[in-house]
């Protein structure tokens, strides 16, 4: 045994026995030493144990951090501030890859933990953060420095619902997490979101923006910032293991995947970013319209009876 746990033992003892002793003397423990000797070490390995975990609670935070998932989290940090860098010296292009890289980091940095057993509150917390940073504040500053700034004060505001609706998306996760269905998210997914509002810079970057450009860039922005904070389900894709085989085939088409997306990268990524953003609100509708004409037509079959 280590000199350490030794002497903390030792040390654990003899706090127990100067308890016993003072409870002794009290009326409300005077039947402590009229116990058996095995309930006794019971009562003392109990201590031992509460007393370790006390300790084990007040040093947590001197014993460090998994390195390898919060490497990966502050990759995700850097490439939001990258990206706002960028945007603020009229670099758009670079801004919008450092989004996307950001979400590369993001999409790695919770699966190495659960892959390596390294999750942690620490992690959960700067993982929250840098999202916020990466995927709230950085794709609103783009957005309003390079195009709605044009609308004034329409402009700022709408720059602003985006980014308090992707804090309280985020904040809102960190509270569900623990009852909610992995498979689905509670709304659209801020990496998503900002992969909308990254994917649009990018695209137009190059080009002049006209006041209708704008106005719908506008549009786009805060649908993607309401969305955030909706109940409307989307697939995560977190049920896909990669701790386990696949097929060929999966192989195959994400390769094929990659080879579409470097074909235009920004144009195939603004589209793959736009159907998962609004394919679930329009499927939401489809089958709301299709119950309520389900409803209908057996009221109309009971009426007609």
């Amino acid at each position: 045994m280590p000199s350490y746990g030794y002497n903390h033992q030792m040390s654990n003892i003899k706090q127990l026995d100067a308890r016993i002793r003072e409870q002794a003397n009290s009326k409300q423990s005077s039947d402590l030493h009229d116990k058996d000797p095995e309930q006794l070490n019971e009562t003392i390995a109990e201590t031992i144990a509460a007393s370790e975990d006390e300790e084990d609670q007040s040093h947590s935070g001197k014993r460090g951090i998994y390195l390898l998932p919060n490497l990966l989290t502050t990759g995700t940090l850097f490439g939001g501030f990258y990206a706002i860098l960028s945007g603020l010296a009229g670099q758009y292009e670079v801004a919008a890859v450092a989004i996307f890289a950001a979400m590369f980091f993001d999409g790695l940095d919770g699966r190495v933990a659960r892959l390596t057993n390294t999750q942690s509150e620490f992690g959960v917390e700067y993982d929250s953060l840098s999202d916020m940073v990466a995927f709230g504040v950085a794709p609103a500053v783009l957005v309003y420095t390079w195009v709605l700034e044009s609308l004034g004060t329409l402009g700022w505001s709408i720059s602003f619902i985006y980014v308090s609706c992707a804090a309280l998306r985020l904040a809102r996760f960190n509270v569900r997490t623990a009852n909610q269905d992995k498979r689905y998210f509670s709304g659209l997914a801020s990496p998503a979101a900002a992969a909308l509002v990254a994917s649009m810079i990018w695209c137009g970057a190059a080009l002049d923006v006209s006041w209708f450009s704008a106005l719908i860039v506008a549009v786009l922005t805060s649908a993607a910032g309401l969305l955030m904070v909706s109940n409307i389900k989307y697939l995560s894709f977190k049920d896909i293991s990669f701790a386990h085989k696949v097929p060929f085939a999966v192989v195959l088409g994400l390769c094929l995947v990659i080879a579409v997306i470097m074909v235009d990268p920004p144009r195939v990524l603004l589209f793959l970013a736009v159907f998962y953003a609004f394919y679930a609100p329009l499927l939401t509708l489809f089958r709301g319209a299709r119950k309520l004409s389900i409803s209908n037509l057996v009221q109309k079959i009971k009426s007609h009876r």
